[in-house]
């Protein structure tokens, strides 16, 4: 057993504790916040003048896949040989060993979503993680968290120049389209009460079959308002359980996310415009979309931006106008409603995992940092 002590305590859940509170924290998971909690038997830590803070959540990044400092060799996010690979596996693809790792943990990034790149239409399997060493079975939260698709430029881009389809956006949807059509097709014969008349077992068909039944949320990349709506429109068709990531136009289109209710993930936002979807990249997106009412969360896309800036990015929107508490619910959280686990963690709220980093300032501080990171009520990483 646990107690923090006299901490500036932001449990990003009901109420926080900006003039001091305590954490208690039994077997791995949140036991009570409040003030003066007993301490009989309890491991006592003075958080005096510091800053408690759940651990940061990146909903959507692709640590482990591409591996830091490495080139081909460590390059295994993207399978650009077919457009539909609803079938491939993050960890079969993910380096647990990665130096990543470490230093999003040692910056209290204690889960990540990780996953396949954009460059098919449909590139596989997320799987949430923590950020703690050892092996990926030791880690994961939940495998699959989500299935990767992906609208705009990068398919076409891919397969373009492979003389397939997609070369349009057209294409694009339809290919989708018709892997949930095949998708639910698959599900209605695994249904058929006759074991003889069922299928053979198809790995690819059987993600898709979760996906175009609700069972499985679909990630769906989308820069630009055109790929957006299109993705809300199959969404709607399909009655998709879906995530709108990347959505660095969403917020000229606000209205529209918000009458869709579908939990965005937004950024990287810390990036130059490097190609043409990123033309109205802006630093004033999340306030936008906070002003509209659209729940959200930030982003690093690691390695595209490294997960210990996902404490910069939420500064830099609070300076262009974000509220600072919804800076810190979008990387805590919102981010862990985004992915659909904001009832183990996201949160210090009893029952919870025990998840948090002690802090010797304000974390939005880009001076400050982390010098304690506790993962399941354990000591992870020390400064």
């Amino acid at each position: 057993m646990i107690l923090v002590k006299n901490a500036k305590l932001f449990t990003m859940g009901e109420r926080d504790y900006p003039d001091g509170g305590d954490l208690l924290v039994e077997n791995g998971k949140v036991k009570a916040v409040g003030n003066d909690l007993p301490a009989s038997g309890a491991k006592v830590i003075d958080a005096s003048g510091k800053y408690v803070l759940p651990g940061l959540i990146d909903a959507h990044c692709h640590i482990g896949m591409w591996e830091d400092g490495m080139r081909d060799e460590g390059s295994d996010g993207n399978e650009m040989t077919n457009p539909v690979t609803p079938e491939l596996r993050a960890i079969d693809g993910i380096n647990p060993f990665d130096p990543c790792w470490q230093e999003a943990l040692e910056a209290g990034v204690t889960t990540v979503a990780t996953g396949p790149g954009s460059a098919n239409v449909i590139g596989g399997q997320f799987v949430a993680m923590k950020t703690t060493p050892g092996p990926i079975e030791s880690r994961i939260l939940r495998e699959p968290l989500a299935l990767k698709t992906a609208f705009g430029e990068n398919p076409k881009g891919v397969y373009r120049d492979q003389n397939k389809a997609p070369s349009t956006r057209m294409a694009t949807a339809s290919i989708f389209r018709q892997a949930m059509i095949d998708g639910l097709a698959y599900a209605a014969k695994m249904a058929c009460d006759d074991a003889e008349k069922r299928p053979d077992r198809n790995l690819a068909k059987e993600m898709l079959a979760l996906a175009a039944t609700g069972k499985l949320r679909v990630k769906a990349h989308a820069h630009r308002c055109d790929d957006i709506l299109t993705a809300l429109r199959l969404r709607t068709e399909f009655s998709l359980d879906m995530s709108i990531e990347h959505c660095t136009e969403g917020y000229l289109i606000a209205d529209a996310l918000k009458r869709a209710g579908v939990p965005v993930i937004l950024g990287p936002i810390l990036s130059a415009r490097t190609k043409i979807e990123l033309r109205n990249l802006t630093f004033r997106a999340p306030a936008v979309l906070h002003k509209a009412g659209v729940r959200f969360a930030i982003m690093t896309d690691s390695p595209v931006i490294p997960l210990e800036y996902l404490t910069l990015e939420a500064a830099l929107s609070v300076r262009e106008g974000l509220p600072e508490r919804e800076a810190l619910l979008a990387i805590t959280k919102n981010a862990a409603w985004c992915i659909g686990m904001d009832d183990t963690i996201g949160s210090l709220e009893p029952g919870k995992d025990a998840d948090f980093a002690i802090y010797d300032g304000h974390p939005l501080d880009a001076r400050v940092r982390a010098r304690q990171v506790y993962v399941s009520g354990a000591l992870a990483a020390e400064r």
